[in-house]
Parts: C-alpha cells; sequence; structure tokens
C-alpha cells in the first residue's frame, strides 16, 4: 500500500499571534504566499514477518529522521492517541519519506508541509473514517505542541497569497486569498535558519510582533494586490527587528528587480515576488506561486 502527497511550502510575510487554552484554536492571523516547490510525503506500509507491534521509519532526503526531533513522529503519536492507528499496523511497518524540495528551518513552512503529507497519507493509505480538515488539524496540532508553527498548515491547504483572517486549524481557521492576474514568481534566498520556538514562545518577541502586525491584515484588505502584501512584509520584518543586514542587502537588491521583496518569517531567508524568473542574485530558489495548495498525488 502507498500513498503520496504534496504540501507547498509556505513563507509567512507579516503576522499576529493568537493565544486560547484549546490548541485546535490556537494560531496566528496574517499573510503569506505558498510555493510550488515543498514538500513530496510517500506513505507505505510493509508487512512483518514477527513482532506484533508496527515499526516506524522516518527519513527527509534519504536520510534517517531522528524520532525526538520530529514534526512526523509528533503527528503521527497524536493520530494514535485520537485514532488508534496501531491497531491497523499490527505486523506492519509504516515507512514515510519526504522529499524536501526547499531549505529546512529556514521559514518555508517545512515542518508544516511535513507534518501535513504525514496526516493526510496515513488516514487514506489505512482508510480512516475522517475528513480532509479534521486530519488536516493533526498537523496542525503537532505544529503547536512542536512550537515550530502557527499557521503554515492553513496556509499550505489553502495555496495562493493566503490571508489567515481567523486563526487556528483546518475546520476552525478562516481564510482569504488575493486575486492573481497574472502568474508570479516566488525567488528566494536563504542564509540559515531561525529557531521557530525561540522566537513565538518569547513574550518579549511575541509582544513586539503583536504589536507590529495588528492591523497590517485590515490595511491588505483594503487593497489587496502583491504589491501592498510586500511592502507590508517590509514594514513587518523592519519594525520587529528580525532582518538582519546581510538579508537586508539582498532585499535592497530584489526590490530594484521585483514587485517587491522582505525576509520569510521566521527564516534568516529574502523572498520577493516577481513578474520574471530574473535576478542578479547569484544561487536563489526560483518558483511560483502554488495556487492548488496541499493534494494527494
Amino acid at each position: 500500500m502507498k500513498c503520496s502527497v504534496f504540501a507547498p511550502s509556505h513563507i509567512t510575510g507579516f503576522f499576529e499571534i493568537i493565544d486560547n487554552q484549546e490548541p485546535l484554536k490556537r494560531g496566528s492571523c496574517g499573510a503569506g504566499v505558498a510555493m510550488d516547490k515543498g514538500v513530496i510525503t510517500h506513505l507505505q506500509i510493509v508487512d512483518k514477518d514477527s513482532n506484533i507491534n508496527p515499526e516506524i521509519d522516518v527519513r527527509i532526503n534519504g536520510d534517517e529522521d531522528a524520532k525526538n526531533s520530529s514534526i512526523t513522529f509528533k503527528t503521527l503519536e497524536l493520530m494514535e492517541r485520537d485514532f488508534a492507528i496501531s491497531k491497523l499496523l499490527e505486523y506492519k511497518t509504516l515507512i514515510v519519506d519526504h522529499e524536501v524540495e526547499v531549505p529546512i528551518g529556514a521559514g518555508y513552512g517545512i515542518s508544516a508541509a511535513c507534518a501535513l503529507g504525514t496526516a493526510l497519507a496515513t488516514a487514506k493509505i489505512l482508510e480512516l473514517d475522517i475528513t480532509f480538515n479534521t486530519a488536516a488539524a493533526m498537523a496542525h496540532l503537532a505544529e503547536i505542541e512542536m512550537k515550530s508553527g502557527l499557521g503554515d498548515v492553513i496556509a499550505e491547504v489553502n495555496g495562493g497569497i493566503t490571508l489567515r483572517l481567523k486563526e487556528g486549524a483546518p475546520g476552525i481557521a478562516v481564510t482569504d486569498k488575493i486575486i492573481l492576474d497574472e502568474d508570479l514568481f516566488v525567488i528566494s534566498k536563504s542564509l540559515g535558519g531561525i529557531e521557530t520556538s525561540e522566537i513565538i514562545g518569547d513574550p518579549i518577541h511575541k509582544k513586539r510582533i503583536n504589536s507590529t502586525g495588528k492591523n497590517m491584515l485590515n490595511e491588505l484588505l483594503k487593497k489587496p494586490d502583491p504589491e501592498t502584501f510586500m511592502k507590508l512584509s517590509k514594514r513587518f520584518s523592519l519594525e520587529t527587528g528580525f532582518l538582519s543586514n546581510d538579508v537586508l542587502d539582498i532585499i535592497n537588491i530584489l526590490e530594484d528587480e521585483t514587485i517587491g521583496a522582505s525576509m520569510a518569517m521566521l527564516g534568516n531567508t529574502a523572498f520577493a515576488l516577481s513578474k520574471t524568473p530574473d535576478t542578479t542574485i547569484e544561487e536563489v530558489i526560483i518558483s511560483r506561486i502554488d495556487s492548488y495548495g496541499c493534494r494527494f498525488l
């Protein structure tokens, strides 16, 4: 038995952290863009000759994934808690192989994409009696528990330039999209990562994020176009103080060549929206906006 899922990567331009005692209702409001390069998750179940307990093998680009820090294992743990999937995996091995097409830990929403691929593929291959949103909510819960993200899951389900109007998991969150009159490219260059959990879990950072991002969605709704999205994202990156000088140098060059440029939240990564894939910056990642969102292959 095999199943494959594609989840787009997602770059957040600006956001506001919204707490809630119920994890499914916790998350962020804001805006970001989904890319057609992301994570392809292949899930396979094979029989074992002995040992009733199921085994799980998780790999990322061919390398073994560490269990104690893995969003994939956390997603499967939550699905076991709610749906007792181990009973369906007796005498079997579950193999999860993630093909990741962009840098990990650099603001591309890869933990969310891995969690989504795992949850949706598991639900399909085991024929669980749950809907798409219920399975995707497991990915959101995994992100919340691992403190690896707040709004990437719902944005990757939605696709496009997503406006997260209400926080939470799929089925709870409310989203909208910017209508695009032409295909746009996403040009990005990463200089490394930022530890998301250290930012969203820090009260000082949280206060600065929320005071900066609080009214930006309303501004974008008044003029919902890519140019406004990029201008607000740039302002957010400057006013929160997360922007490094090296990333700012790249942004300044990209701004002259594109619709607009900013910093990926949260990663030491510059990104821009452009009508063409052309840029003078070397070793960039060129992709298109993914308008369809997470899907089975």
